[in-house]
């Protein structure tokens, strides 16, 4: 969830710090993580229709008798020395992987008319460039922007179909020093059309109305 600069200082004081809370990186890439990954899955299984809620079940049921067992052979702090942090590492790099792609300076957003699929997809997801063995080891997660435009081109494919086709060579590019800093963005600024940090917002909302009142979400 992101909010715009006007629609964030709309809010009461109690909903903008529960925003701030949200978009704290302590939250988004810690226990975030945990709760989208790990705990909300297996909870969510009552408002699900039948079989996917007899799915969630089983799986819930698989999982506490495999990490049972193996708390019963190993111990509990053993598996839990070794798991926890397992858990924890993977949820934060999924999370943040998912939240560089999307979450930009110059991204695309448009809740308007003129929304565009295509627009949408090569310039509202990034070109998350990984040294090779991180683009290995994460499926070429980095090419979001062709996986967005067509989903069925396997993660295998994702290179070859970037370095082939010129439209994917305009598309904005991410180096992993650039991913750090996406965490600063915490508003969509209708002015300047982009994401910008809580000062940048304040300083924008300061300056002059917005050119008409939008809530977007991502």
């Amino acid at each position: 969830m992101t909010w715009t600069v006007d629609e964030y200082y709309s809010k009461p004081l109690l909903s903008r710090v529960g925003y701030r809370l949200f978009r704290h990186p302590a939250v988004m890439f810690g226990v975030g993580p945990l709760w989208s990954l790990l705990i909300g899955p297996r909870i969510w299984a009552g408002s699900k229709p039948g079989k996917l809620r007899n799915s969630i079940l089983l799986s819930n049921l698989a999982l506490v008798i495999a990490v049972g067992s193996l708390m019963a052979l190993l111990g509990v702090s053993e598996v839990l020395l070794v798991e926890a942090p397992l858990i924890v590492l993977a949820g934060t790099a999924g999370v943040w992987l998912f939240f560089v792609q999307h979450q930009f300076e110059d991204v695309y957003w448009d809740d308007t008319d003129s929304w565009s699929y295509s627009e949408a997809a090569l310039q509202g997801s990034s070109y998350l460039k990984l040294p090779q063995p991180l683009q290995f080891f994460t499926g070429n997660i980095g090419l979001h922007h062709v996986h967005h435009l067509s989903s069925r081109v396997p993660n295998y494919s994702l290179q070859r179909a970037h370095d082939e086709n010129e439209v994917f060579h305009q598309v904005p590019v991410l180096t992993v020093p650039m991913a750090l800093r996406c965490s600063r963005l915490k508003l969509w600024d209708e002015r300047s059309k982009r994401l910008v940090t809580f000062a940048e917002g304040r300083a924008s909302a300061a300056a002059e109305p917005a050119p008409r009142p939008s809530t977007v979400s991502a």
